[in-house]
């Protein structure tokens, strides 16, 4: 007798709004961009087709040039389908490799293959690929698009003559996406670490390679060696801001207590244990290197135990635990830097929204702006509805807190700020800036 391996009960999938060809398009980091996915003959071409509607996805249109051993591991039709849009495979009287009937925006060769980084460096253009890499690197160094390599091979190939290729590449201007080391073997990193580095790279925001701190998730405290005192946040929140600003180019970094959840490896971030850990990590950045903006959303423990004990305590010892007020470390941030743009957080409950709306202002006026949250991080009864969507108010001086929900929509809006902010040349209108 065969056993169900699931409990699927054979039911068809729920109907969708999106055609066959057509993907969910995420944000709007890439609208209006056309890239041009050059998919050279290793093993990894088989992921083209993930790497191209990951592109679709931040609103790219995406054309794939095929090598001849590019269609040994994926085929036109599959790249066709997932590009939704007409693939070359080789060179015709319209000498596609000129690109001179479209304009390509950035050309990303994934993956690049030893052989193709080779040519490309010396300069020759004997297939489809190769030539228009030759086209591309003229256009780019007329500043009319952006070159953009992800390398992948066996470690044995990467020798000193691929070394000196690459550099050769880079000083023209050629960027690299670092690949994922595994196995010995120099891999195609995970489709959004690329859709990262294109987005970079063909980013015009304010915030590109402008540095900024951000913090995120439960701060603990310890009561003895084992035991902390935390909090329910997950730091999800400051990860999808460290994301947004990220993909318009910023230097973000992102300081997560423990026990949040996981930021994605392409984020650049750090881990810390405690509030002390918290507070050094903070500083000693912002110490280090001038930052433009720093999002203080970490969830930092506001109460400290007077005394913290050596050792577990038993848990048949009576224990009774004091606590008194934790120093805030936005206060030292303030103190130390009182010209940087400080985004702090307040979280309240059972407080009218007027009441919170005060408070938030009051932040705001001080540091430059403060998102305040009513409880809606949780089920909260609203009209009569049970929501789980966070709910938040942005407040900036002398101007209308502007609602935004949605953690999504928070860390955009987040970044809206910030690039006003980063580009206003008066420090009290960049604080007065209202969120378009």
């Amino acid at each position: 007798m065969a056993t169900a391996v699931n409990h699927w009960n054979f039911t068809p999938p729920p109907p969708s709004d999106l055609g066959d060809h057509e993907v969910r398009q995420e944000t709007s980091h890439l609208e209006g961009r056309s890239i041009a996915l050059l998919v050279s003959g290793g093993i990894a071409a088989m992921k083209a087709p993930m790497v191209a509607r990951a592109l679709r996805r931040q609103g790219a249109q995406v054309t794939a040039f095929l090598s001849a051993d590019a269609l040994r591991y994926v085929t036109a039709d599959t790249m066709a389908w997932s590009t939704n849009r007409p693939v070359i495979t080789s060179l015709s009287p319209r000498a596609e490799h000129l690109s001179d009937a479209e304009h390509f925006d950035l050309y990303l060769v994934a993956p690049a293959t030893y052989n193709t980084i080779g040519k490309c460096a010396q300069g020759i253009a004997d297939g489809l690929l190769s030539a228009t890499l030759a086209s591309a690197i003229g256009r780019m160094e007329r500043g009319g698009c952006r070159l953009l390599f992800a390398p992948t091979m066996h470690g044995s190939m990467h020798n000193s003559i691929l070394t000196r290729n690459m550099m050769t590449l880079r000083e023209l201007g050629v960027e690299f996406i670092a690949p994922r080391e595994d196995a010995g073997k120099h891999n195609l990193p995970d489709e959004e670490r690329i859709v990262w580095a294109v987005c970079s790279s063909l980013s015009t925001s304010s915030l590109s390679q402008q540095s900024i701190l951000i913090t995120g998730g439960p701060i603990p405290v310890p009561l003895d060696s084992v035991r902390t005192i935390s909090n329910r946040f997950t730091g999800r929140l400051s990860i999808e801001i460290a994301r947004e600003l990220t993909l318009r180019g910023a230097k973000a970094h992102l300081i997560l207590g423990s026990g949040s959840a996981p930021a994605p490896a392409w984020i650049s971030h750090e881990i810390v244990s405690s509030l002390d850990h918290y507070s050094e990590a903070v500083l000693s950045r912002l110490d280090a290197t001038p930052h433009a903006a720093c999002v203080l959303s970490a969830a930092a423990a506001d109460f400290v135990p007077e005394s913290v004990r050596v050792g577990k305590v038993s848990s048949h010892t009576p224990w009774t635990i004091s606590l008194s007020a934790a120093p805030k470390v936005i206060d030292r941030v303030r103190g130390r830097h009182p010209s940087l743009f400080l985004c702090g957080f307040k979280y309240e409950e059972g407080i009218s929204v007027d009441q919170l709306l005060a408070i938030g202002q009051d932040r705001a006026a001080r540091d430059g702006a403060c998102v305040a949250s009513l409880g809606n991080d949780f089920p909260v009864q609203q009209d009569g509805h049970s929501s789980h969507s966070q709910v938040s108010w942005i407040c900036t001086r002398h101007a209308e807190p502007k609602r935004v929900e949605g953690k999504r929509s928070i860390a955009v809006a987040i970044a809206d700020l910030l690039e006003i902010a980063t580009t206003s040349t008066v420090g009290a209108r960049a604080r007065d800036a209202q969120i378009r």
